[in-house]
């Protein structure tokens, strides 16, 4: 029986294959039960905080939803609301957090930060989003593409864009420990660090998968079963970089030819949000520079049959659920 209680979820780098299936199981137990309208709410004594060093829409709706259903409270510390390493040390707010809460979410820049949060607060820390880092999102594409293909491993997954930082570590990580073939399809510049790299394979060679590092669109994205992709320009980074940004990562765009060239039942999956359109002020600023329509992924790609990204967007509720049950001792029954 796996057992999570008391442990912090900082990278899947700290988790057993099995004990990433027991929180896709859990997860699909959890939204079964919100499916059916049976309450799971066996916290309702527990208080968690939300520290949000990066603003975020999916990540904060789906913790409040989260910890409501679980019946839990919770307190949302925005950038401006919490004093973590400015005022105040992140050992100091890790320990008066958790004095007060039975958890912590922490979202924003280095991985060192959520690493010393969970060293010194004394309750389960949660990384909601690091620059390095995104578990909480792998849970959820994991549990999204285990809904459409019935099955992990065996699977290849092609991610576009650039792949040095979360997005692209993180779906490194989870494809290897879980047995699906991983592709990162990008220009040799926006390739991941070597070192993980290295890690990653040495999972794939105990699950049996293969990572694969390509800039060649028609070999990487050959019989793809999941193809995904990322924003081109992450939070924080300066507008300077659009510029390099879409010269480079234009040829890896997202579009029809490239899913055509993947299963004829291939999934594409984004983390969100998307610049598929005009309908953005970033898409709109971003136009009138560039003179681009879209980035990423196309607009008909992302609105076709192909598109699960808004499974995909609910199913982060249904996971963070998960891992915040998980850790706080709770069971499945």
């Amino acid at each position: 029986m796996v057992s999570l209680k008391g442990r912090n979820f900082l990278t899947l780098k700290d988790f057993t294959p099995e004990e990433i299936q027991y929180l896709i199981d859990f997860s699909a137990y959890l939204k079964d039960k919100k499916k059916k309208g049976i309450p799971v709410d066996e916290f309702k004594n527990k208080n968690i905080a939300l520290i949000f060093e990066k603003t975020s829409t999916r990540t904060r709706c789906s913790f409040e939803v989260a910890a409501h259903d679980l019946g839990m409270g919770s307190t949302y510390l925005d950038p401006s609301g919490s004093q973590i390493g400015k005022k105040e040390s992140i050992a100091d707010t890790a320990r008066v957090l958790g004095r007060m809460y039975d958890g912590i979410e922490y979202r924003g820049f280095g991985q060192e930060i959520v690493e010393e949060l969970a060293k010194y607060a004394g309750v389960p820390v949660w990384n909601g989003l690091t620059n390095e880092y995104h578990p909480t999102q792998m849970i959820a594409d994991l549990l999204t593409i285990w809904e459409y293909k019935g099955k992990l491993k065996g699977l290849k997954l092609v991610y576009m864009g650039d792949a040095r930082y979360n997005m692209g570590n993180s779906l490194m990580i989870a494809c290897s420990k879980m047995g699906i073939d991983f592709v990162a399809c990008t220009n040799k510049k926006y390739f991941p660090n070597q070192e993980l790299v290295n890690q990653c394979k040495e999972y794939a060679k105990a699950s049996g998968s293969v990572i694969t590092l390509t800039e060649n669109v028609e070999e990487g994205t050959k019989d793809a079963d999941v193809i995904y992709t990322d924003v081109w320009v992450s939070m924080g980074e300066p507008d300077s970089v659009w510029e390099e940004r879409i010269k480079d990562l234009t040829p890896y765009q997202v579009n029809k030819k490239a899913m055509d060239n993947a299963k004829p039942d291939a999934i594409f999956m984004h983390c969100l949000p998307a610049f598929h359109d005009l309908n953005t002020k970033i898409g709109a600023e971003i136009n009138k520079k560039f003179g681009i329509t879209e980035m990423e992924v196309t607009n008909q790609v992302f609105e076709s049959k192909a598109s699960v990204v808004f499974d995909e967007a609910e199913n982060r509720m249904h996971s963070i659920k998960a891992v915040m049950a998980a850790t706080l001792g709770m069971e499945m029954k």
